[in-house]
């Protein structure tokens, strides 16, 4: 069986899916890759997939961008004729599904998120919805992240209840990110890993650290990732300050997760936060947003708060500060747990891999 896979970025499909191609590769299938070239592409060609380059925008709605993105999809099934396409993310759910359903080849979209178009009700909203109902409406299975996101298709008629299956996120590798005890040696780091952008909760997250440091001195506040927005010279004027630490962008981060002793993520919206499995596998309590995404990482091991909250943020950042270092070390304990019983990767792996097989 050839199975070609459709997704709009490097790092995503090689952090989060490397596990279910290797598994394909493993069965005997043949896996084409078709994605805008990036460095973890190489990767993934060497473990066996073929890759096809699939320029795209990953962000924003271009109609004549849009329809050269279509029409590369289409002459893509035309010329690899795959028996299943398999797509992630909202432009190759949309128009690799559209193309897909055009000629007549079994499709499986993931909802990795609903993006900043379902936070209102504007015209951008009824046009994702639209675009979605007609690339949705043939698919064989429809995989969701969480169970709202899901819930919100069924309630716009997007896909039927026997399309909408739910997953636990892309799941977390728990061999890769093995439990690690905490270690205190007079410093308390909480640590924030994702793009910065306003979207991910980062300003909450400077200004928490901006009134904490005040208080608890001791405190560090680490950053990493890429520049998603405008905010180097906010960072630059933090770091002179000694209020955050900032790390850029990292193609490993499990050495920041092991020194840190709290993992913050204050997210507006996730599909799942597959940096919140990451560090809870390797035992550190969460605080996050109390959203779809996020919440679902909560269990026992950490805090959520209500979205763009930032003294719901501070309270439990100075909490969790003042709770004793047995307590933080149960709330470790309490994140790998949760992660062996909901989250293993294997597991998610498995379970895609029946629907599509059925």
């Amino acid at each position: 069986m050839k199975v070609l896979v459709i997704a709009n970025y490097d790092l995503g499909l090689y952090k989060f899916r490397k596990e279910l191609l290797q598994t394909l590769l493993e069965e005997g299938h043949e896996v084409v890759i078709a994605l805008p070239y990036g460095k973890l592409v190489d990767p993934l060609i060497e473990i066996g997939c073929t890759f096809r380059e699939i320029p795209m925008e990953r962000r924003g709605m271009n109609p004549i961008k849009d329809l050269e993105l279509l029409i590369r999809y289409y002459k893509l099934i035309q010329q690899e004729k795959p028996d299943k396409v398999l797509t992630y993310t909202i432009k190759p759910n949309i128009y690799g599904g559209w193309v897909s359903r055009w000629c007549k080849v079994p499709y499986y979209a993931n909802i990795t998120g609903l993006g900043t178009a379902f936070q209102g009700e504007g015209v951008l909203k009824r046009m994702i919805i639209f675009l979605y109902k007609g690339a949705l409406r043939k698919a064989s299975i429809v995989f969701f992240e969480n169970g709202e996101n899901r819930a919100i298709f069924l309630k716009y008629g997007i896909v039927s209840s026997e399309q909408a299956i739910g997953l636990h996120g892309a799941g977390v590798n728990l061999e890769e990110y093995p439990y690690m005890c905490m270690h205190f040696d007079g410093h308390l780091k909480f640590l924030f890993i994702g793009r910065l952008m306003k979207e991910k909760g980062i300003e909450e997250f400077f200004n928490v650290a901006r009134r904490i440091k005040v208080e608890f001195p001791y405190v560090d506040f680490e950053v990493v990732g890429p520049f998603e927005e405008d905010y180097k010279e906010t960072i630059e004027r933090l770091e002179s300050q000694g209020i955050i630490h900032y790390h850029g962008y990292q193609t490993d981060v499990k050495p920041f997760i092991e020194s840190s002793h709290c993992f913050v993520l204050p997210s507006y919206h996730e599909g799942m936060a597959n940096t919140l499995l990451e560090a809870a596998a390797m035992g550190r309590p969460l605080i996050t947003s109390d959203i779809p995404g996020c919440r679902e990482a909560v269990y026992h091991n950490g805090y959520t708060v209500k979205v763009q909250d930032e003294e719901a943020l501070y309270n439990k950042v100075k909490s969790y500060i003042e709770i004793d270092i047995e307590d933080k070390i149960e709330m470790g304990i309490q994140s790998r747990k949760h992660m062996e019983d909901k989250f293993d990767k294997k597991k998610i792996v498995e379970k895609t891999l029946e629907y599509m097989e059925a």
